[in-house]
This record gives structure tokens, C-alpha cells and sequence, in this order.
């Protein structure tokens, strides 16, 4: 009997909810609904439409039953490090403010003087961003104290919709690890970190681990969809869920490419030496208490911006095509400088970066573009380098995934600047970590290295080589 296993996969701005099964060995994806994310401004802050986005989670479910499939499992994955406080009745304390906020604004600065920048990482392992889930956290112990000693819960946001789902509450492994809240020895929630900082450590929950089945739907739901289902926990950070897709990870850095860049290599043991945080990398959490050691910079979302900024005239695929033919613009910026994170404009800033840095400045599509994804070219490099010097080896192989790796320009980018091979592939990376977890968890896949055998027979992965010296 063949199961299926539904994968609900939300992005920064889309989400999709995608059914996959295994056939012959392979495993074979269908897309049965998508949608769009957007942050929006709710009063002082940008916020997440969480009710907005359940009700497409609830929209694709259905669609199942429409297509004549009865999923035997769903799986939730979302971006990281954002959350909801639940009270003593179960209701929302405040709305789900995104990361992107600037309520995170020298909250870092304010940490360090309780503790210490070196204790942080030597405990947590975790990468310093100003968004990062500690910082939201004592952000509204600043303003809204209140709150905080009234939370019951702390669920982040794929852990709230499974409330949702469920009625049950639980916290995942691999996304509890993005908030800098939990020690990378222990595996668990840092109390000793939580109470120097004065947060209230009740309202966090047990947290488990990807194949966990956190139950079944609740009565209502399995009346108003015709069908029940367990609801099983995939790696729920997106990205935990991405490197799963990575069909060859020994001697590989994988960059998982979407709005944001994770550019890393999977790992056993936690890396919290000097140099890791000298470079700011990060040990998350994965799939059977594995560590992605990776480094979170810019990505596509630079573009994604620009395309906006453009009124949406030119597609992702002529900005390609306009890029190409702008071949002789060579002006680059710092991606992961701040003020790339939430710009007015995206546009004006890159040329007011270019201004103040005395380099040609971009003007047309074509040389935004350009400028954009030679940038995140040469961003790659840098943390590429920085990774074999931390391990003090070279790493023959690139394997990018995700939508970002449908960018042949980039990917020929990223050959060209490393003199590395580039493998480009899976495209649905996440979708597909989030339903090999769920057929591990009901048997059907033994575990992760089978997984990956099986997705590196299921899906085509283009090679790129190395075809001319391209130096900054």
C-alpha cells in the first residue's frame, strides 16, 4: 500500500504544500497547492499573517482530497528563529512579529552586558545576528515585560500551526537551535542562559526530535477535511529540512539557496572554537542530532527586492538574461552589510553603496542584476574560504540546492570564482528533506543515508565546471 506524505513548506514569500511517495524506488512529488507570504505592518511592527497562512495550510489539505489522496502524514517547515506566546487560555499575546523587524535594533549590545559575547557562543555555537530569537525575546522583556511572565508557551511558527493541527505542543530540535537558547552539548533548553537574561523558562516546551509523531489531527479537522492523519515532525527549520536533500555530503559545502543564502558542510560535533565565531558560523541543529556548520548571509532575497522595487516588469529568468548582457559591469557590494536587510529600496541602496565606495554605479536592470548576483558570488567565496580554513582542508564539490539553484548565470558564478565543481540540485530541497523524514517516521525509508540514495536516484543534478579566472 503506497503512502503519501504531505509536506508543507513556507517560505519568506511563498509557501506550497507538496505531496510525495515513493514508486519503484524513486521518489515521485506533486505540488497540490501554493501560495503567497509576505511580511505586513501591524501597528508598530512587520508581522507574519499567521492565521492567514493556517487557512492555506487548511486550503492545500483539502485539495488532497479533491486529487483522490489521503495523505497518511503531514509535515510543517517554516524560515527560523521567529515565534508566538501562548497564555494560560491558549490565545496569542502578541502578533508574530518577523525578524526583519527593527525592534532587534542594539538589542545584541544590550545582551553582551549581561553575558558575554565568548560564553554565548562557546555554549550555544550559534551565529550573532541581530534577529536571532534571543534578541526578539529580550527585546519584549525591554518594552512589554508583562508579556513574557505571562506566556505559558513558546512555540515557533511551524510548532504553532502543529498546535493547531494537533491541539499538542512541542518544541523541534532543529529550529529550538536557531534561537541561540539551546546548548549545543546538552541538546536542550539553556537555563543557566535563560536566567541570566531574566526570560522566563516555563513556557518553553519538551523539545523533540525529526520522525517524531506528535499526533493525530483534532476531531474537528478530521470532520472538516473527511480524513485523519498523523502529524509528524520533519526537521521544521527549513533549512535543517534542505540539507537532508544533499545526495552526497562527504567532501562537500552545500549552499541551500533561496531568499536567504546557508552555505555550509553537515557535521557530527558542535565547532565553538575562536575562529568559528571570529567568522561568525553557526552550529544548527539536523537530522539525528547531525550539526549544519554553516554560515547565514544574503541571498536571493536581494533580487526578490529588486524585482519588486522594478514593479515586477522583469521576471527572475530576464534578469538572467539582462545580467548576461551587462557582462562588462563588474561593481559589487557587501550583501550581509544591514542595510541590506529591510531597505526602502533595494535599488537605491545598492547605488548608494557603489557612490560611496567610488565603483561605477548600476543603472540599468541589467547592471542591478549583475551587481546582485556577482555579489553573492564573491560572498560564497569568502565563506567557502573560510570554512576550509576552520577544517584546514579543501573541498572538491559544491552541491547547491533549492530554487536558488535554477540560476544557471550564479551556479556558473560560483564555479568560476572558486574553481570548484557545482552541483546544482535538488530544486524542491526542502520539500523533499520534509517528506523523507516523514516516511522515515512511518517506515517506508530506513534512514538518512537511504534517504539519500533514494534522492539521488529520483532527481537530476547539473554539474558546472570552472571556464574562466574571474577574480575581485
Amino acid at each position: 500500500m503506497t503512502k503519501y506524505s504531505l509536506a508543507v513548506d513556507i517560505g519568506a514569500s511563498s509557501g506550497r504544500l507538496i505531496i510525495g511517495y515513493l514508486n519503484d524506488g524513486k521518489l515521485i512529488l506533486e505540488e497540490i497547492h501554493r501560495f503567497e507570504n509576505q511580511i505586513v505592518r501591524k501597528g508598530q511592527h512587520f508581522c507574519w499573517e499567521v492565521d492567514k497562512l493556517f487557512n492555506e495550510i487548511k486550503t492545500g489539505i483539502k485539495k488532497c482530497k479533491e486529487k483522490g489522496i489521503k495523505p497518511d502524514s503531514i509535515g510543517i517547515d517554516t524560515w527560523a528563529v521567529d515565534f508566538v506566546l501562548l497564555d494560560e487560555n491558549n490565545e496569542l499575546l502578541t502578533d508574530a512579529v518577523a525578524y526583519r523587524d527593527a525592534r532587534t535594533d542594539g538589542m545584541m549590545e544590550e545582551v553582551f552586558k549581561t553575558i558575554s559575547k565568548e560564553r554565548l557562543y562557546l555554549e550555544t555555537g550559534i551565529q550573532f545576528q541581530k534577529f536571532n530569537t534571543i534578541y526578539q525575546l529580550y527585546s519584549l522583556k525591554q518594552t512589554h515585560p508583562e508579556i513574557l511572565e505571562r506566556a505559558q508557551s513558546f512555540l515557533m511558527i511551524p510548532e504553532y500551526f502543529n498546535y493547531l493541527l494537533t491541539g499538542k505542543k512541542a518544541n523541534e530540535y532543529t529550529n529550538a537551535t536557531s534561537t541561540q537558547l539551546v546548548n549545543a552539548f546538552t541538546k536542550k533548553w539553556d537555563g543557566s542562559l535563560l536566567d541570566t537574561l531574566g526570560i522566563n523558562k516555563e513556557m518553553f516546551h519538551e523539545i523533540k526530535m525529526p520522525k517524531t509523531v506528535l499526533g493525530n489531527l483534532k476531531e474537528e479537522l478530521v470532520s472538516e477535511f473527511g480524513f485523519d492523519m498523523k502529524v509528524v515532525l520533519p526537521a521544521t527549520h527549513d533549512t535543517g529540512s534542505a540539507v537532508i536533500s544533499v545526495p552526497e555530503v562527504t567532501d562537500t559545502i552545500y549552499i541551500s539557496s533561496g531568499t536567504w543564502s546557508l552555505i555550509g558542510v553537515e557535521n557530527h560535533f558542535p565547532i565553538c572554537i575562536t575562529k568559528a565565531l571570529d567568522y561568525n558560523f553557526t552550529n544548527e541543529g539536523g537530522m539525528d542530532y547531525r550539526y549544519r556548520f554553516l554560515k547565514n548571509i544574503m541571498g536571493l532575497w536581494m533580487i526578490q527586492e529588486v524585482k519588486r522595487n522594478y514593479n515586477d516588469q522583469y521576471s527572475f529568468a530576464e534578469f538572467v538574461e539582462l545580467a548576461n548582457e551587462a557582462i562588462g559591469f563588474t561593481s559589487t557590494v557587501n550583501v550581509d552589510e544591514d542595510r541590506f536587510l529591510k531597505p526602502e529600496n533595494m535599488i537605491e541602496e545598492l547605488q548608494k553603496y557603489c557612490a560611496e565606495t567610488n565603483q561605477t554605479i548600476p543603472s540599468t536592470p541589467g547592471e542591478v542584476a549583475k551587481c546582485v548576483f556577482d555579489s553573492l558570488a564573491f560572498s560564497y567565496q569568502q565563506a567557502i574560504g573560510e570554512i576550509e580554513e576552520i577544517y584546514e582542508k579543501e573541498f572538491p564539490r559544491i552541491n547547491v540546492i533549492g530554487g536558488g539553484c535554477q540560476n544557471e548565470m550564479l551556479n556558473q558564478l560560483i564555479a568560476d570564482v572558486t574553481k570548484k565543481e557545482v552541483y546544482a540540485g535538488p530544486v524542491e530541497a526542502t520539500a523533499i528533506g520534509n517528506i523523507v523524514a516523514q516516511l522515515m517516521s512511518l517506515g517506508e525509508i530506513d534512514d538518512i543515508n537511504e534517504a539519500r540514495m533514494v534522492i539521488k536516484k529520483s532527481f537530476e543534478i547539473k554539474k558546472y565546471t570552472h571556464k574562466k579566472t574571474y577574480a575581485n
